[in-house]
């Protein structure tokens, strides 16, 4: 059930009206069994077996939090949904590779990789590991534990919510479905649903045509591949995301920002500050801080930073070309630490070019594609010229409201760019009429295909 598909739109107008009538006649608990239960079928649409790992997950959760303070628990609790991610994910990769390592064949397991597994066992890890830290008391409440894990707005493509942020919400019990809410959480969905199915999808139709076959192309079409590329995965992904803070805030609840206009950075370093946020913070605090952080002197900060990225980018697909990405990340945020007392910030311009370059080994199949692509780019391979009015476009959509977001922040002296979503009072006639204009542009430019989130790979 995709986000930007009719049936998603009906069942969560179903999830809505149902939730309101159950705030109105009945109580919380209530609310939240039906919530969970409407998560679980949301899951279950791609495959209702799956909904049995998700639930295996959560118990092994709540059993081990229950008793974590003693070292067998909390090992177990942590391990578990290692090693079922570990099984689903990363078996045959593990497989591959050892026999291309030691020149053996191994038999490759017919497993399918269920939607959202990165997504869900991070999750189930930071609760586990927050009980333990004494961070959070632990949830006796299975329901509410189950719901904090299975929440279908981030259920299958995050953010990645921590259990310090949304279980104090589900305790809150005068949390409810309101209209200012229902009016902020409609406007943040209609600028998702405009990022994904009129931007994203669009840009992607060049850019798979030029990734596919590399070599058939001019290399000046290769370079706006690549820089579109790097506005669709943004638009793609921050889309997503801005699709399930709407929907979490129809139904009353607050995600924390994912995205904070990445692309303004100056450093690679604020990249990784403003880009796929949730994640950055939870490799942040449950891997680098965890195995030393800045704590052991500066060269084992540098090793720190390269394990963090490296699984970083492990974590993002079982392919050496992400593994190769998050290295790239990783030696970029060492040199910035090396010289960051030497020199200033290279700048926006820099910063979004290397961010563009490594982002070819992220889209490329393997390293022969990836090659492929740079080749083109510096032997100024010649080929088949296509301008792209779609990439164009995003790229004049994104400036302006780059420039927007840093001239208000600056007016309100502020440092964080909270995106381009400007909230329109709907209880005018204008703030309705332009809503409305506004839907009505994004059914009228609408991709027509059906192309999936790019991070429900993950």
């Amino acid at each position: 059930m995709i986000f930007t598909s009719p049936v998603f739109v009906l069942f969560f107008l179903a999830v809505f009206f149902v939730t309101l009538a159950i705030q109105k006649f009945a109580n919380d608990r209530a609310k939240y069994i039906f919530l969970l239960s409407a998560s679980y079928f949301f899951y279950g649409w791609w495959d209702w077996r799956f909904c049995f790992l998700l639930l295996f997950v959560t118990l092994m959760s709540y059993v081990t939090a229950m008793n974590s303070r003693k070292k067998f628990a909390y090992i177990l609790g942590v391990a578990i949904p290692l090693i079922v991610l570990g099984i689903f994910k990363y078996c045959n990769f593990f497989l591959d590779s050892l026999a291309l390592l030691t020149g053996r064949e191994f038999m490759s397991l017919q497993i399918i990789l269920p939607v959202g597994i990165s997504f869900y066992t991070f999750q189930a890890l930071s609760y586990v590991i927050d009980v333990h830290r004494g961070k959070i008391p632990v949830e006796r409440d299975f329901v509410k534990l189950a719901l904090y894990i299975s929440f279908f707005p981030q259920l299958v493509a995050g953010p990645i919510v921590r259990a310090s942020d949304f279980l104090p919400q589900l305790n809150e019990s005068g949390r409810k479905i309101t209209l200012q809410n229902f009016t902020i959480g409609v406007q943040i969905i209609a600028m998702g649903f405009f990022k994904k199915i009129v931007l994203a999808d669009h840009i992607s139709v060049f850019v798979d045509d030029v990734f596919r076959v590399p070599v058939a192309f001019h290399w000046a079409t290769i370079i706006l591949a690549v820089v579109s590329y790097s506005l669709q995965i943004y638009f793609d992904f921050s889309g997503y995301s801005d699709i399930a803070t709407g929907c979490a805030k129809c139904l009353g609840y607050d995600f924390v920002m994912n995205f904070n206009l990445p692309y303004i950075s100056r450093s690679v370093t604020e990249f990784w500050r403003r880009w796929h946020i949730s994640l950055s913070g939870w490799l942040r605090d449950y891997l680098y801080i965890p195995i030393g952080g800045n704590r052991l002197g500066k060269f084992r900060q540098l090793v720190n930073i390269m394990i963090t990225m490296l699984l970083g980018g492990l974590w993002h697909g079982a392919n050496w070309t992400f593994v190769f990405w998050g290295g790239l990340n990783g030696l970029a945020l060492c040199l910035e630490k090396i010289f960051a007392r030497k020199k200033s910030a290279p700048g926006n311009f820099v910063t979004f070019s290397f961010i563009s370059f490594t982002w070819i080994f992220f889209r490329a199949e393997n390293f022969v594609k990836a090659w492929q692509v740079i080749t083109g780019i510096f032997t100024f391979q010649d080929g088949i010229s296509q301008p792209f009015f779609w990439s164009f476009f995003a790229i004049v959509i994104l400036a302006v409201s780059q420039i927007v977001a840093t001239v208000k922040s600056r007016r309100e002296n502020s440092s964080v760019v909270t995106g381009f979503c400007p909230i329109m009072n709907l209880n005018t006639i204008t703030g309705l009429t332009t809503f409305f204009v506004f839907v009505g542009i994004i059914l009228g430019l609408a991709f027509t295909g059906e192309n999936p989130f790019v991070y429900f790979q993950f």
